[in-house]
């Protein structure tokens, strides 16, 4: 099958610099979204065809997010006259001993199932019929009209600017879906003309053409209107967005999720889950999430590209990125981890601590107050609250190893490079830049004095 995806429109009421169909919707462009919809349907058609993306406004920036997609054939419509002026642009790519799909970069919501339904009617209809999608809208405002005739045929479609005030009382609007035999195609896109209200070249009336012909048209009626809006501005995108958050949210309660409230959650990239997870509201998820059995979730947390053992507990407004957490953790509330961190299980990181590069061994804590970057932290450590690892000499990074059971007072620096030896203790508001030995106390802090007659500075009077 021949799959062609038309993703050149400018999107003025978007009002950006970006592409229109880059613009990021559950966390993915609107056209990764199509494009897996076409993938699905050409795996479940027979596995084999070409997809081709027709791109206009913003070509390069299209081209450039999508560079590793070697399934996609990316051909350019310049300038933009219309629909069937961007599927003409396709016509070299398209083999003509199968059928040709045409979908939308700016149609995102629809799903697999309803498009085989129309791939299914089309076959129905004989090797030369044509599968149309229509929709039946109470607000029709903005579509084509399905123009029927009296034993309930189609007969074309009428683009709203072209339609009399009969045709627009029409509720049955096209969807601009529709699936064709390809010789046929491409004969009824060399006939298009631009004589209309807008001056372009209508896809639609390849149906006109078709029916000419006497080609059947088998028109199939969307069950779910939600799956064929479009994008045109950003209210309609966020309109969208709700939608898609539900979709994802009965997927998860349908696995078994215990969500707070199904209508505060985001997921923005991919995530998976095992039994009984919990999780409460506010939550975004990023990139690729797996939590393991039995995780619980607080509120008001971004977690992205993260992976979460069973049993851990991630309480609220945490700020989690590539991390790999092991079994039974207990994490926040306001933690931070930046990039490349590993804990294991049973560890506690609690408020205000920030781990970034570093990995944690079993049952080691860092309950409050500190910052560990760049450190290998071993077995049963304990960091004291107030202990920063400084990392950082103002032009390179350094490494700090903190071998098990070791204990760091409160209000302790760690200068790197160094090593904390196993069970040592580093005292209280001690500044260490050297080796600390293993098992031993470690003092580095000025000796404590006091001043005898010292008067604290008073202001100047005015006068």
């Amino acid at each position: 099958m021949n799959i062609v995806i038309l993703a050149a429109g400018q999107g003025k009421r978007m009002r950006s610099a970006l592409p229109k169909v880059l613009h990021p919707l559950a966390g993915r462009p609107m056209l990764a979204h199509v494009l897996a919809l076409a993938r699905a349907v050409r795996a479940q058609a027979g596995g084999d065809g070409r997809i081709v993306v027709v791109i206009g406004h913003g070509a390069q920036a299209v081209r450039s997010a999508f560079k590793h997609e070697a399934d996609v054939q990316f051909v350019l419509q310049e300038p933009q006259l219309g629909t069937g002026h961007a599927v003409q642009q396709a016509v070299p790519w398209l083999d003509e001993a199968t059928p040709t799909l045409v979908l939308y970069g700016d149609v995102p919501l629809l799903r697999a199932q309803t498009v085989m339904r129309l791939l299914q009617a089309a076959c129905a209809a004989g090797r030369a019929g044509v599968g149309l999608l229509t929709a039946r809208l109470e607000e029709p405002h903005g579509y084509g009209r399905i123009v029927r005739d009296e034993a309930g045929h189609v007969r074309r479609i009428v683009e709203e600017r072209d339609a009399s005030a009969e045709e627009r009382l029409i509720t049955e609007v096209n969807t601009g879906i529709l699936v064709a035999p390809t010789p046929a195609l491409k004969r009824w896109l060399a006939c298009l003309s631009a004589d209309n209200a807008q001056g372009e070249y209508y896809l639609t009336d390849v149906v006109t053409r078709a029916v000419a012909e006497g080609a059947p048209v088998a028109a199939v009626l969307i069950q779910d209107t939600e799956e064929a809006l479009g994008v045109n501005s950003p209210l309609q995108l966020a309109r969208l967005e709700r939608i898609l958050q539900r979709r994802l949210a009965e997927q998860l309660l349908d696995a078994g999720v215990r969500l707070a409230d199904p209508a505060r959650i985001d997921v923005r990239g991919e995530l998976t889950v095992g039994t009984d997870v919990v999780i409460d509201v506010g939550n975004v998820f990023e990139g690729r999430v797996h939590l393991g059995d039995g995780v619980r979730i607080g509120p008001h947390n971004l977690i992205r590209d993260c992976t979460i053992g069973a049993g851990t507990e991630v309480l609220g407004y945490c700020y989690l990125e590539r991390a790999t957490i092991g079994a039974r953790a207990r994490i926040g509330p306001f933690a931070r981890t930046r990039p490349e961190v590993t804990l294991a299980d049973e560890v506690h990181i609690g408020n205000f601590v920030e781990v970034k590069n570093s990995s944690f061994g079993h049952a080691s804590k860092a309950n409050h107050l500190a910052y560990i970057g760049d450190a290998t932290v071993g077995a049963r450590v304990n960091i004291g609250a107030g202990t920063i690892v400084a990392n950082y000499d103002g032009a390179n990074k350094h490494h700090t190893v903190i071998e098990d059971d070791v204990h760091t007072g409160s209000n302790s620096v760690l200068v790197a490079p160094i090593t904390v030896g196993a069970g040592a203790t580093v005292a209280a508001g001690s500044t260490v830049s050297r080796h600390v030995p293993a098992g031993k106390l470690t003092v580095a802090r000025v000796r404590q004095t006091t001043v005898e007659g010292w008067q604290r500075p008073t202001k100047k009077s005015s006068n």
